[in-house]
């Protein structure tokens, strides 16, 4: 058998998210689908970087598969985007070592999040963007992104129906760039929980309005507490970016 890692693209607009569920149209279904059709219709798994939740989008989400057939990379690539919809794309595939894992060998991940600050709704951004027709204290958003960087149980910055026990994760670099009429937020970690990124923004939105301060952050973290951050965000913002591995 040979191991294939595979980068991808997607819209999630019209995905129920990542992850197969019944009865659901997901990414993983759309390309498990296509990896059967190519195996003349032998099942074929699909382990990737990590969930994404309905209305995320990936630029770089990475997947891995095993398959006895044997295809050069760039042919799996175009078989692949061949039997896939228009929303997902395959930027890459690429042979590994059997003992590959795309979600257990993750190193660190980027996520992007786009906010539009227009005061004007682009209709052409409603599943893309999060719009936010508000004014921002924009040195107060990026004084408080300071105060996330490091090692921090983010036990308040993640769903109350999380399960995972340990809540701790690093976070290496978080920014807030100002691009137009839009502001676009950064984050590298080692690894996220559920809803984490979409938490941070949401609280970050509501410091740039005055109705938390930069300072608050630090409470907030030590609370332990979902209630005490701001509000989530709304999922279609939200972009997983990048993934990265000891090779990368």
């Amino acid at each position: 058998m040979n191991r294939l890692k595979c980068t991808i693209s997607y819209d999630g607009a019209l995905f129920e998210g990542y992850q197969i569920q019944k009865e659901k149209r997901t990414v993983q279904l759309e390309v498990q689908r296509a990896l059967s059709r190519i195996h003349k219709g032998a099942e074929v798994k699909v382990s990737a970087s990590g969930r994404t939740d309905a209305g995320v989008h990936a630029v770089g989400q990475v997947l891995h598969f095993d398959s006895s057939l044997h295809i050069p990379e760039v042919a799996w690539q175009k078989a692949l985007n061949a039997h896939l919809p228009k929303d997902i794309w395959v930027k890459k595939v690429e042979s590994v070592a059997g003992s590959f894992h795309a979600r257990f060998d993750v190193v660190k991940k980027e996520y992007r999040y786009k906010v539009s600050l227009s005061k004007d709704f682009n209709v052409f951004d409603r599943d893309h963007v999060f719009h936010y027709p508000f004014s921002l204290d924009l040195e107060a958003v990026q004084e408080a992104c300071g105060h996330f960087i490091g090692e921090h149980d983010f036990t308040s910055f993640c769903s109350a129906k999380t399960e995972v026990e340990d809540k701790v994760r690093k976070i290496y670099s978080l920014e807030a760039v100002k691009e137009g009429d839009g502001l676009e937020f950064r984050v590298v970690g080692n690894g996220f929980l559920y809803n984490m990124v979409r938490i941070i923004v949401g609280t970050l939105l509501e410091i740039g309005q005055g109705k938390k301060l930069p300072k608050d952050i630090y409470t907030i973290l030590e609370a332990r507490d979902r209630g005490e951050a701001g509000k989530t965000a709304p999922a279609h913002g939200l972009y997983l970016w990048n993934v990265d591995y000891d090779d990368n």
